[in-house]
């Protein structure tokens, strides 16, 4: 068996099929039972799920192998992520686990895993779990797999993420449009804000197992946008499918990405006297307006490699008050160890409040450099430094940008695609370079269309 499961966001994969088949789910929840801290009895777990229509099937999987392993396991059933995080700390159980792939098509899915702490698992952990999966010397249950005792803990989970607007109403920002991309969100979040005292516009609240993230969310903010000039909304926010990021959108249909969030919750943190070390942390991902506009304002710029996870490990590294990417994620440590949509929106909100500012004049403050970031599907991630074409085509784009730019190339860490990104002063200019590096390695290791 492959030895390596767990990407940049736990394990993901086509549901159904390897690592995500029922043999590989279930020997997968008797791996992480034995590598977690054993204190007396067996542990308890607590399982959640986006709507994907294959979330309950991968949760009676996981449920048979870790209860093969002395675990006890219950479900809190569709709920987001951060509520996954948030009810594993404060209700002590030993890990949680999420059954969700995020902003990927209905036919994905994955699972990531929380600590008793509400940290994703680190690295370690993972390799851990991963050898244990890797010996083929035990086996683990097969036969049919029964439904999972089910808790419904909403309740205390709201009541945790509406700390973040901390009693603020933002009395010039009463209309609010949201998409919850038809995942974990569509009920929690019309529900909170709803009893907050906004007038809703909501989308994206009809999930069916397969529209998640369909042509809506934090993916695709367009109808969203369209929808907020429309009916006059204030704001609107978007959702992933799994509730753990959020994208804005202004007033004026203008969409606002991770990176002005943080900007602006940032310096008004910062003016507060909240913002802990005079810095944030981003990933390798954010704009170099980013690390500008902080700059000037005496607050300092720490990146990561892309991957909430890395965000979370430095700001806890270095005490630090918000990190997070530019698609969305934010993290608000204070409030949890991972990125929370509802709690973002919130804070944004609180920021309107304390300020009597609109979303479009707080967020205009940040200038970004043009930025272009291709996908390309490929058969294997080669070093793309292998092949001679684009080592020429990435060395001549370093050397035009020098001091001018960022140019970043990388795999993802959860699917077959190649992403280059390049941010530099002109939009055709990055957008050409962009397109030869993207050929290049086509042309060697591209999947065919």
């Amino acid at each position: 068996m492959n030895a390596k499961l767990f990407g940049t966001d736990g394990v993901r994969g086509r549901a159904g099929e390897p690592p995500l088949d029922a043999r590989t789910v279930r020997r997968l929840g008797m791996a992480l039972v034995r590598a977690l801290p054993r204190d007396g009895g067996g542990p308890r777990l607590l399982v959640g799920r986006d709507t994907r229509e294959s979330g309950e099937r991968i949760e009676r999987d996981l449920a048979v192998g870790a209860a093969a392993a002395g675990a006890s396991v219950v479900s809190a059933g569709v709920i987001p992520t951060p509520a996954v995080a948030h009810l594993t700390r404060s209700q002590g159980f030993a890990a949680g686990l999420v059954i969700s792939a995020s902003h990927n098509p209905f036919h994905d899915n994955g699972i990531k895993v929380f600590s008793g702490g509400g940290e994703k698992f680190t690295e370690l952990l993972e390799a851990e779990v991963e050898a244990i999966i890797a010996d083929d010397s035990w086996h683990a249950p097969s036969g049919e797999a029964p439904s999972v005792p089910s808790i419904d803990e909403t309740e205390a989970y709201l009541a945790h993420a509406r700390r973040a607007l901390d009693g603020q109403f933002p009395a010039h920002a009463r209309r609010v449009a949201l998409d919850c991309a038809n995942g974990a969100t569509y009920r929690v979040a019309p529900a909170l804000l709803g009893r907050l005292g906004f007038e809703l516009t909501a989308i994206g609240c009809e999930p069916d197992g397969r529209n998640i993230n369909l042509a809506c969310g934090s993916t695709h903010p367009q109808r969203l946008a369209g929808l907020v000039v429309e009916r006059g909304c204030d704001l609107g926010v978007a959702f992933d499918g799994d509730g753990d990021r959020a994208i804005f959108v202004d007033h004026c249909g203008r969409v606002i990405d991770g990176d002005a969030v943080m900007f602006l919750c940032a310096k008004r943190m910062q003016a507060a006297g909240r913002l802990r070390g005079g810095a944030v942390v981003a990933t390798v991902m954010s704009n170099i307006g980013l690390e500008i506009a902080l700059r000037d304002l005496g607050i300092g710029l720490v990146r990561t490699p892309v991957g909430d996870k890395y965000v979370m490990e430095e700001l806890l590294r270095a005490n630090l008050s918000i990190g997070g990417e530019q698609s969305g994620h934010v993290i608000f440590p204070d409030f949890l160890y991972t990125g929370d949509g509802v709690v973002t929106a919130l804070t944004v909100l609180r920021v309107m409040a304390e300020t009597g500012r609109s979303l479009a004049d707080l967020a205009g403050e940040l200038t970004t450099y043009p930025q272009v970031l291709l996908n390309l599907r490929v058969r294997e991630k080669r070093d793309w430094m292998t092949i001679p074409a684009a080592a020429r085509a990435i060395a001549d784009v370093e050397g035009a940008l020098a001091g001018r730019g960022r140019l970043l190339v990388r795999y993802s860490g959860t699917e077959p695609l190649l992403r280059v990104m390049i941010e530099g002063e002109r939009q055709d200019e990055i957008a050409a370079w962009a397109q030869r590096i993207v050929a290049a390695v086509r042309a060697e290791i591209g999947e065919q269309e």
